[in-house]
């Protein structure tokens, strides 16, 4: 790659794709009204399956987070024990 290949001017706009053009997604847009075919989700045919390996990451963030507290109480009490005072 040359310094020449950097300065190459880009287009502003892509071509407009007539396949796309005649997509669910793009003719929902256009009926709503929006600039550009974007609607929120996407075309996941399975949404199901990320929201169930969402659900999956959630309860083992909260069994993480609740290890850390208990497990810090736990060396607190066993510390106490130990050394048969309170920290301080």
């Amino acid at each position: 790659m040359t310094m020449s290949d950097d300065l190459q001017p880009r287009p502003s706009r892509l071509p407009p794709d007539p396949v796309e053009y005649d997509s669910a997604r793009a003719r929902i847009a256009r009926a709503k009204g929006l600039e550009a075919p974007y609607i929120a989700g996407g075309l996941d045919p399975d949404p199901e399956a990320g929201l169930l390996e969402e659900r999956h990451y959630t309860k083992l963030l909260l069994a993480m987070v609740a290890a850390l507290m208990f497990g810090g109480f736990i060396i607190g009490v066993i510390l106490t024990v130990i050394t048969g005072s309170a920290p301080r």
